[in-house]
């Protein structure tokens, strides 16, 4: 837990992200995403302010998770602030692979993002965060279901919710 001006964090942030492949992940031209996973996955787990990230029992990730369909991935995690996402996703390594993104994945018809507050120690399940995403899909981003441009502070979220 972080401590934060405000006093210990009571609450961490958590993502869900999806992407649909354009070619089977065995696929040659999806090579240089797979092989971008190992050192991408192992700078989120050494990144200030992480907490946690989705893996598949016995992996190092969870490609082979397939909540939505057989061409579509979920990436999960939590954070202990927006900044620390923040950097990791834009300020990192990470950044340089997502420029990649448009030769292994269809564009987005619709939100494929969505970030949440979590209580502290909490880890979201994938069926929490699948609902999530259909909520800031269906309404748009609210204080439960929000992107880095339409972000509550914790306090507007939790009076939302009350």
């Amino acid at each position: 837990m972080t401590a934060s001006p405000h006093g210990p964090a009571a609450v961490h942030l958590a993502q869900l992200n999806v992407a649909t492949f354009r070619y089977p992940l065995d696929d040659p031209r999806v090579a240089p995403f797979v092989e971008a996973l190992d050192p991408v996955n192992a700078a989120a787990d050494a990144a200030p302010g992480f907490v946690w990230r989705l893996k598949e029992e016995g992996e190092n990730d969870a490609t082979a998770m397939r909540p939505l369909g057989e061409r579509v991935i979920v990436n999960m995690s939590v954070w202990e602030t927006r900044e620390a996402l923040w950097d990791f996703t834009y300020r990192s390594g990470h950044l340089e692979v997502m420029r990649g993104r448009r030769d292994w994945f269809e564009r987005h018809a619709e939100a494929h993002m969505v970030l949440w507050w979590v209580p502290a120690g909490h880890v979201p399940s994938v069926e929490e965060a699948l609902e999530r995403l259909a909520d800031i899909r269906a309404n748009g981003p609210s204080p439960d279901a929000f992107t880095f441009t339409s972000f509550p502070a914790p306090v507007e979220a939790a009076a939302a919710r009350a």
